[in-house]
């Protein structure tokens, strides 16, 4: 697999000053923010584009309270947050939005994948493996509450899993219990 890297930018947030990197996979554009200097063992968010959740500020997931709670966490303490382009669990925008449609007429997030013809999560971690060892980690604090990102690391030691708490909202609390319930998720 070639990869294409960028060159390492400055990126003040109100978060806190970052650096930033990209990195090409095929078509995908992943980003890196992170601060220097990094621990030997720093503590890494891996979080997945949700464009309804991080951008426009969706209500029906938890996506976007984690990054501002990731982008806070580093911030104040230093480390990574590989923000990995796999929409929707790497189903796609257009497929988020049908699975959307279906979790309306009364699907759960796993059911309404299930009817799309997809795994209930179609995300790899494998790049988050090649941006590590681009910055020469092999040993993390993951900040997470998904098991599968605690099992899809091979070549990376997880010293410690650090819980991201959010508050629910009216409007996710059955996207919750079905993360937790159906997917495992440590909430």
């Amino acid at each position: 697999m070639r990869i294409n890297i960028s060159n390492v930018a400055n990126l003040p947030t109100k978060y806190g000053n970052f650096k930033i990197q990209s990195f090409r996979e095929g078509v995908k554009e992943h980003l890196v923010i992170f601060n220097e200097p990094l621990e030997k063992t720093p503590i890494v968010r891996i979080h997945s584009e949700c464009l309804t959740g991080d951008t426009i500020g969706s209500l029906k997931c938890d996506c976007g309270d984690q990054l501002q709670f990731a982008l806070k966490t580093i911030g104040e303490k230093g480390g990574i947050i590989i923000y990995l382009r796999q929409e929707g669990r790497d189903i796609g925008l257009l497929n988020k939005v049908n699975a959307y449609a279906l979790q309306d007429a009364g699907y759960d997030t796993v059911e309404a994948n299930h009817q799309l013809g997809f795994e209930a999560d179609e995300r790899n971690y494998e790049m988050v493996e090649i941006i590590l060892h681009h910055f020469k980690i092999d040993s993390i604090k993951l900040l997470t509450n998904n098991p599968k990102k605690l099992q899809g690391l091979k070549h990376i030691e997880i010293t410690e899993r650090i819980p991201i708490i959010t508050k629910p909202n009216k409007y996710n609390k059955g996207y919750l219990k079905t993360k937790k319930e159906e997917m495992g998720h440590l909430l």
